[in-house]
């Protein structure tokens, strides 16, 4: 009996190295689709549908991160008492498990960072729009007064020659 249980946690153990290596493998893509989004972003030409579809896909990651997160959490549960009784047993892949934790440590920071800068260039990017606009909206209003002015000057001009015959 004892041997079935070691088996089944040493699957377990492996199911979460895995798990590990998934995540590592998403984050890379979040890394990925961050450089992306900032070619994006630098883009004066910038349709929204892309930045869209962008942070549709970057949303669908994240959610497949918090997923892995919680199947590893209740695995590590399952096989904590274990891996803390036996360290030794389980020495080469603990020592697996801290290296992807460091990697995905770092790829989290990394992204962190990307985040942040993108966050800096959407709120400019939206200040620019928004600039855009209120320059269209004024150049209607120039406009539409102008043809108002012209219009009453036609009116006058017809007016002031009717009225000298």
């Amino acid at each position: 009996m004892k041997f079935m249980e070691i088996d089944m946690e040493t699957n377990y153990v492996q199911i979460m190295i895995e798990s590990l290596e998934k995540k590592k493998a998403v984050l890379s893509q979040i890394v990925d689709l961050n450089r992306q989004q900032n070619i994006l972003l630098q883009d004066l030409n910038l349709q929204p549908e892309e930045f869209e579809k962008n942070m549709d896909y970057k949303a669908n990651l994240v959610e497949q991160i918090s997923l892995l997160d919680s199947g590893f959490e209740k695995l590590y549960e399952k096989v904590r008492t274990e891996l803390q009784n036996n360290r030794a047993d389980y020495q080469d892949e603990i020592a697996k498990m801290q290296s992807l934790i460091r990697d995905i440590s770092a790829q989290t920071n990394m992204i962190q960072t990307q985040e942040q800068r993108s966050k800096q260039q959407v709120e400019q990017k939206f200040a620019d729009v928004r600039k855009q606009v209120r320059g269209v909206r004024s150049s209607q209003k120039v406009v539409q007064q102008y043809y108002q002015n012209m219009l009453h000057q036609k009116n006058a001009d017809s007016s002031v020659i009717d009225n000298k015959k």
